[in-house]
């Protein structure tokens, strides 16, 4: 990849970004996530395809990877993620190969800031991507997407041509890591099983099971969209019982839960909330 890569500002950054993927048959995302089993992935999808890592790489990561990689190293109020935390060298080294193409620094919301390429130590090449624009009117406007779900949609409306595979998109919480309430899961998912069945896109390991055509296929005389409207009416009751459960368990919990906001409060406050109250009290969104 050259060192001149698309910075913020410059017209072409989606094409030139679209130009770069395209280079390659097929583009991995690599989520990180439990489900991940990066020598399976590399064995099934070969030497051509190119491998997107995320921000934390040492979630998927124990060795450092040899492969054509890209690094999306996300934004926020405070610039990139690994650069206001100083976790850029901890996360190169696991990346940095003979077929890294380099950082690209993404954004998917307008409050939140580019690093400067040199904020990431000015050894690698450092490209911007901003899909904030992208996500107006579609995504819901009081949650941020997600950097896998926004290069994803990228590479499907850009990039036709190209085989799109999703690995560790599961958008389930496990006992290693948690998902940030700040992204719609749900919507996501959902965008991402109609591009699914559209063949858009592809997920590496097993898809999930296909229940509406499953049951669709047993009873051939009962619509598709009839079996989805009456899951949807299941799904809605099954979950006013669940937020049942859960009133009743924040009140069981009400006490503990006070000691631990007090507790929180009593911590220092970090750069990236210290931004979000100037930004707020600043009239800025």
């Amino acid at each position: 990849m050259s060192d001149a890569l698309p910075l913020e500002g410059d017209a072409q950054a989606a094409e030139r970004w679209a130009a770069v993927f395209a280079r390659y048959p097929t583009v991995v995302l690599v989520a990180n996530s439990d489900a991940v089993r990066i020598g399976d992935l590399r064995l099934r999808y070969g030497p051509d395809a190119l491998f997107v890592f995320f921000n934390k790489v040492y979630k998927v990561l124990d060795t450092p990877f040899d492969g054509a990689c890209l690094l999306v190293a996300r934004s926020s109020r405070a610039g990139a993620n690994i650069v206001y935390r100083r976790e850029v060298e901890d996360v190169l080294r696991l990346v940095r190969g003979p077929r890294f193409l380099g950082i690209c620094n993404l954004r998917s919301g307008r409050h939140e800031r580019f690093s400067a390429p040199a904020e990431f130590g000015g050894a690698v090449p450092v490209g911007h991507l901003d899909m904030a624009g992208a996500m107006d009117g579609f995504y819901p406007s009081d949650q941020v997407a997600t950097s896998g779900f926004a290069l994803a949609l990228f590479l499907v409306e850009r990039c036709a041509g190209t085989r799109i595979v999703l690995a560790g998109f599961t958008a389930r919480r496990s006992r290693r890591w948690k998902l940030f309430t700040d992204h719609d899961w749900t919507f996501e998912q959902i965008v991402q099983r109609l591009l699914l069945r559209e063949g858009r896109i592809e997920t590496a390991g097993v898809a999930g099971d296909d229940l509406f055509g499953a049951i669709a296929r047993r009873f051939p005389d009962v619509s598709r969209a009839e079996v989805a409207l009456v899951s949807a009416e299941v799904l809605a009751e099954r979950l006013d019982g669940a937020n049942a459960a859960i009133d009743d368990l924040l009140r069981t919990t009400r006490t503990q839960r006070r000691f631990a906001d007090w507790l929180r409060s009593m911590k220092p406050k970090t750069r990236k909330a210290r931004i979000a109250e100037r930004d707020a009290a600043e009239g800025r969104g």
